[in-house]
């Protein structure tokens, strides 16, 4: 039955700075993938560009980055960007943007017609090692054709998935909820890597139902750090960037020696965090 689809929203949180062709690009290889498994329909793409309190090097002011990921997508009938997360004085977890996205889809007042809809707390297909639950019925007022309240999955690149690695970076209860409760998309240009990386880890493998990675099978190595590179040197990133990226970038004068230079030294908001709490 082709209606019997979960509904999926993905979300891509990260510094978009700027945003490029290969962050776009990263949103169409994973609706592709879930429309060929036949199982899923993406619904919504969601950009959140992270706010300035992140404190990256070279991260230049987040109205700025939301600005050019609006252009950007300007002409997408399902990607778009939300300010929410970059709007905040201070930095947030992802997996409370996660949250956020999740709530508000649940809530009634955004334009879900599935009120009353239950959490989602369901891991993949995995149900065999969690024989005493029971699953609520989930018949109430909801619409015959839809399983549930749409997942609200992480897209990202392989290096997010790397970056799970890096000490105080991520808390592990986060990145646990993150693939429990959510779910990874993860594009990577080298399933193998990916793969490894998740027998590497044991809270990944746990949950690698909950998982997808995505084989980038036309590659682009564009990165925003050398799309700045290029700025820096006067050297043209038309192609690699929207158009209208790479207009208002030029008429703004973004990208400089002294912008790379900000907040150099500083420790990044996680670590800071995460090593503080440690102590604690």
């Amino acid at each position: 039955d082709p209606d019997k689809k979960t509904e999926v929203v993905l979300l891509a949180c990260g510094s978009f700075n700027p945003i490029t062709n290969m962050h776009l690009r990263l949103f169409e290889l994973a609706k592709d993938y879930f429309h060929e498994t036949g199982k899923y329909k993406v619904i919504k793409g969601i950009i959140s560009p992270v706010g300035d309190a992140y404190k990256k090097k070279g991260l230049i002011s987040a109205n700025h980055r939301v600005t050019m990921a609006k252009l950007a997508t300007k002409n997408s009938d399902w990607v778009e960007v939300d300010d929410w997360e970059s709007s905040q004085s201070e930095w947030l977890e992802t997996l409370k943007v996660l949250r956020y996205h999740h709530q508000k889809l649940l809530s009634p007042d955004s334009t879900n017609s599935l009120q009353n809809a239950i959490p989602l707390t369901k891991p993949g297909r995995k149900r065999k090692q969690e024989p005493n639950r029971h699953d609520p019925v989930k018949k109430k007022n909801q619409s015959p054709d839809i399983k549930s309240v749409p997942q609200v999955k992480l897209l990202c690149g392989s290096d997010m998935l790397e970056s799970f690695g890096i000490p105080n970076l991520w808390k592990s209860e986060d990145i646990t909820e993150i693939v429990k409760n959510h779910g990874l998309v993860c594009i990577s240009r080298d399933g193998n890597s990916g793969q490894k990386f998740i027998y590497e880890s044991d809270i990944l493998w746990r949950y690698k139902n909950n998982i997808h990675l995505v084989e980038e099978w036309i590659a682009s190595d564009i990165s925003s750090t050398k799309i700045r590179r290029a700025l820096r040197r006067g050297q043209s990133i038309r192609y690699l960037v929207p158009d209208v990226v790479q207009a208002y970038i030029e008429k703004n004068n973004l990208y400089s020696s002294e912008s790379e230079d900000r907040n150099a030294g500083v420790v990044l908001a996680p670590l800071q965090k995460h090593a503080s709490d440690s102590k604690n």
